[in-house]
């Protein structure tokens, strides 16, 4: 079953609205209001076109297909979803658990399955939906748990942004894409047959966590540290489904090209 979309287009606005600090925008009142939400588009600094396929629902973004060396978890928070990843070196079975989601059961069943050693926890963000289960996953595979120096969680060892880390003959870049949070991170794993990009909460398909701690910042660290990756690099999420850069640049209101 495919994950929907993290955020509607009035999520968006909102965001873009708080962001920007203009609380008395008027509204569409109807998702079918092609001109009212290009206008506000223009106020909010969205992609117009973007924004429309976002009310009238018309985008989601394209399967990247299986992908040997990941696996995906999505669990209950609240009324929504959180995802967190297992990425793993097919021939060294080295793996590597990004964040935890609120139940790590099916990461911790999936590794003896596959003959996996899960010797690092890598969290993008120390919000509590995606490190719910650290202390649980960390006890049970006695695995390194890591979190940005600018965002420490309890019982990890911190790191600035820049460091590299392996898993077996996969590389890990670390690049801050702060803003949604204070030390948001995001890991490039270079090795497999794609290039993933591991963003938190940073960017969501279609759309980004939002600048609870910088609005510039997200926007910015984003396009700098997300966005110049090859487009076809996969982008993991936090919440909703996969996507890559190349659909992001064209279909994100926040991003897209023809802002």
């Amino acid at each position: 079953m495919s994950i929907p979309l993290e955020d509607n287009y009035l999520d968006i606005i909102g965001k873009a609205q708080r962001g920007l600090g203009l609380t008395n925008v008027s509204l569409p009142k109807r998702a079918d209001d092609e001109a009212g939400l290009r206008k506000l588009a223009a106020t909010l600094k969205l992609d117009p076109e973007a924004l429309v396929a976002s009310a009238k629902q018309t985008w989601y973004p394209h399967d990247p297909g299986a992908i040997d060396g990941i696996a995906c978890f999505n669990t209950p928070f609240s009324d929504m979803t959180v995802n967190s990843y297992l990425v793993f070196d097919p021939q060294t079975k080295q793996a590597a658990a990004f964040d935890t989601g609120t139940d790590c059961e099916g990461m911790l069943k999936l590794a003896p399955q596959r003959g996996l050693t899960i010797g690092l926890i890598l969290l993008t963000h120390s919000h509590g939906d995606h490190v719910f289960a650290f202390d649980l996953l960390k006890a049970k595979t006695k695995a390194r748990g890591f979190s940005c120096e600018l965002e420490p969680v309890g019982g990890t060892e911190t790191f600035a942004p820049g460091r590299q880390f392996d898993i077996g003959n996969l590389k890990v870049e670390t690049r801050l894409t702060n803003g949604h949070s204070r030390g948001g991170v995001t890991y490039v794993v270079s090795g497999l047959s794609r290039r993933l990009a591991i963003v938190g909460d940073a960017m969501f398909a279609g759309s980004m966590g939002g600048g609870m701690f910088s609005y510039e910042d997200a926007l910015r660290t984003n396009r700098e540290e997300i966005l110049t990756l090859p487009d076809d690099t996969v982008i993991c999420p936090g919440h909703g489904p996969l996507t890559t850069v190349g659909e992001e640049k064209h279909h994100n209101p926040f991003f897209a090209s023809r802002v």
